[in-house]
């Protein structure tokens, strides 16, 4: 098992990261995908037609999403958490942390978020 953290820097308001990450209308805005989505814990969660599933474990709106992803052949969870930082330039840094990643899709998850998940939200912000 692997993790991953990673900072992205994006212009956009904190609520609005929130959004992108919690609502499946914008997730479908900046994923091209329709997406499952719920910002309450216990609440089951899809993305990519199904390519990504889990669980929501926590929320704090405008602040933090913590979710359990599912792989198939895994027994320990893996955990996603992700933080909104707001600073005083008009940004947003976002925390990424990816835990208990399967050594096999590892490379794969790092290369999603950076270019589809994570790149792809800070480019929506970049354009809109």
């Amino acid at each position: 098992m692997k993790d991953y953290k990673k900072y992205f820097k994006m212009t956009a308001e904190p609520e609005d990261v929130y959004s992108a990450l919690t609502n499946p209308f914008t997730i479908e805005l900046w994923s091209g995908y329709p997406a499952k989505m719920s910002a309450e814990p216990g609440e089951r969660f899809e993305m990519w037609d199904g390519d990504i599933t889990g669980t929501i474990l926590a929320v704090e709106p405008n602040k933090m999403i913590q979710q359990q992803w599912d792989f198939e052949t895994q027994e320990e969870a893996s955990v996603v958490t992700i933080k909104i930082h707001p600073d005083k330039n008009g940004k947003v840094s976002v925390e990424l942390r990816h835990s208990n990643i399967p050594d096999e899709a590892y490379d794969n998850i790092v290369e999603g978020w950076e270019a589809y998940y994570m790149g792809a939200i800070t480019e929506f912000y970049e354009e809109g």
